[in-house]
Order: structure tokens, then C-alpha cells, then sequence
């Protein structure tokens, strides 16, 4: 497989806890499992892109851990922790070391299944470590919390220079790497608009990269999340103007524009509509949790807003 047809999020994900691009709270914290030789059972809550998984990936290489990796949000049944898991638990490692059940996306694990892990946990306590990973932690339910460690991916403001100096270094290194041509700046832009998802800035340097080279240019002509034009679709009452909009912007923009309207709708709505833009808001970035269709739902909450809300 040569570069261009490999993802760079897996090519170029973080393969020791040095290598991580996260707070010094949660780099320490992990640094001292490795010291240690072992991990306890983890919880890991933020939002998308901030490094959970790589973390525990990372973690679990460095220790040497057979794993087993189950998206949640796919298979989330009572089923699981009869069969497959329960299986991997009880069998002898191959290394000699704990083994490792990573639960990705953990918060779509079912009513029942959640409850069960309480029992795996004790009963495999010997032999293996299970890491939930979510974006959500109060969704995991208490029970499973109290024997977990619970590491919140927050990322202080004071770090937050920092950190994006990191991200941005090391997506230059991976453009270099790549042999891409790039304006240095386009590239921080991009990382601080992103910022703190390194995921979704290093799927889009890919994505852009297919263009020729990283620039304002290439940027703006890829991702294509130009406010302004949806802003005025919805003061004018175009719907199929919005709509089009989601239709292209629909992978760049679904999970930030409520945090985008929440953060600007003051330059350009009226006083009086803002309360009703909040509370809209935060109804479809729940509704999106849960939605089969993204962009349905994001076409639902545009024109929610566009019926209930009075444009400047």
C-alpha cells in the first residue's frame, strides 16, 4: 500500500504516551501506568478526535496487552459479554501480560449490557482490564464508574497555546512526510479551527492534500463550511438554499455548527431569538447522538431556526 491510499489518522497514530498531543494532567497520569507496567480499568470521556482511543491503544502497546477492540455504537447488546468477551477474557494471553477489552463509544452500550459489566470486571479482574471510552461519561451509569479510574479529556485554556504548537508541528512533519506542498499558515488555521480534534484537522489535511497542496485556497475549496452564504439562506428563507448547504458541508460542519451558532449568532440574530437559538441548539446536538441520518437532522435544526428565529 503505498502513502496516498493508507488513512494518515492510522498511519500516523500516536504509538507510545510521549507521543500523545494531550494535557500534562492526563500525560502524567498515564505516564505513571507505564511506569507501573499496568493500567486499572479506565473510563475515558471527551469530546470526538481528542486522542481516548489512541491513548488506550497507545497504552496498551507500550504494555505489551492483547486487546480486543469493540465499537459500541455497533455492538452494543447483552449478546456481547455472553459471547465474544467473556471468551477473550477467560482464554490465556499470549504474552503472559493483562489483557484488554476496549469498549469504543461506550455511551451507546445498552440498558442491560452496561449492568453486566459490573460482574467482568470483578470476575476477569485477574486476567483482564476493560477501558470505556466515550464522549459522554454520565452516560456511563454509576456502578461501572466506582471501578473504573475516570479520566475527563478536558483541555485547559492556559495549555492551549501549547498544545496547538504540538498539533501544529506535527502536522506539518506529517505533510512533510507526505511530500505535500503547504503554506504554514493555512495549516495552523486549520488546526486552531479544528482545534482540540486533531482527528478531523489530519482527515481533512488528507482530504485537501488531493487538491495539490495545503493552502487558504485549497482549504476553503475542499471543506467548503462558508457561514456567511448559509447565514443568508436562512435570512432570506431559502430553503433549498440551506439545503444545499448541508448537502455539501454536511461532513465538514455536523458536529460544530451548534456550537457555531451558540458562540456567533449574536452578530448576526436578533437579541430577542437568542434564548430560542439555545434551546434549540441543545435539543439537535442531543437529537445528533442518536440520529441514523446526520444530515437529516441537521437540516432539521437549520430549518427550525429559520422558522422560529429573526435574522439581522
Amino acid at each position: 500500500m503505498n502513502k496516498s491510499e493508507s488513512l494518515w489518522v492510522e498511519k500516523y497514530r500516536p504509538q507510545t504516551v510521549d507521543d500523545l498531543i494531550v494535557p500534562l494532567k492526563i500525560k502524567s497520569t498515564l505516564q505513571q501506568f507505564v511506569n507501573k507496567g499496568e493500567i486499572p480499568n479506565l473510563i475515558l470521556a471527551g469530546k470526538a478526535g481528542v486522542g481516548k482511543t489512541s491513548t488506550i491503544l497507545a497504552l496498551a502497546k507500550q504494555l505489551d496487552m492483547d486487546v480486543m477492540f469493540i465499537n459500541a455504537s455497533l455492538e452494543n447488546g447483552i449478546d456481547i459479554l455472553r459471547t465474544k468477551i467473556a471468551e477473550f477474557s477467560a482464554s490465556m494471553s499470549l504474552t503472559g501480560n493483562m489483557k484488554c477489552v476496549i469498549l469504543d463509544e461506550s455511551d451507546y452500550l445498552s440498558g442491560s449490557a452496561q449492568p453486566g459489566f459490573r460482574a467482568f470486571i470483578e470476575k476477569f479482574s485477574r486476567t483482564t482490564r476493560f477501558v470505556f471510552t466515550c464522549n459522554y461519561s454520565n452516560r456511563i451509569i454509576d456502578p461501572l464508574k466506582s471501578r473504573c479510574t475516570v479520566i475527563d479529556y478536558d483541555f485547559p485554556p492556559e495549555e492551549k497555546k501549547d498544545l496547538l504548537k504540538q498539533m501544529i508541528i506535527r502536522a506539518i512533519s506529517i505533510l512533510k512526510n507526505e511530500n505535500v506542498q503547504f503554506d504554514p499558515k493555512a495549516v495552523a488555521k486549520l488546526v486552531a479551527k479544528h482545534y482540540p480534534d486533531f482527528r478531523r484537522t489530519i482527515n481533512e489535511l488528507q482530504t485537501i492534500s488531493n487538491a495539490g497542496s495545503v493552502s487558504d485556497d485549497t482549504i476553503q475549496a475542499v471543506t467548503g463550511d462558508d457561514y456567511a452564504s448559509l447565514i443568508n439562506s436562512l435570512k432570506t428563507k431559502n430553503f433549498k438554499e440551506m439545503r444545499q448547504w448541508v448537502a455539501i458541508n454536511s461532513d465538514n460542519v455536523t458536529d460544530k455548527i451548534y456550537t457555531y451558532f451558540y458562540e456567533n449568532a449574536h452578530k448576526f440574530m436578533a437579541p430577542s431569538s437568542l434564548p430560542q437559538m439555545v434551546i434549540t441548539s441543545a435539543e439537535y446536538q442531543f437529537k445528533a447522538n442518536f440520529a441514523v441520518d446526520p444530515e437529516i437532522n441537521t437540516a432539521a435544526y437549520l430549518t427550525e431556526l429559520m422558522a422560529n428565529c429573526e435574522f439581522l
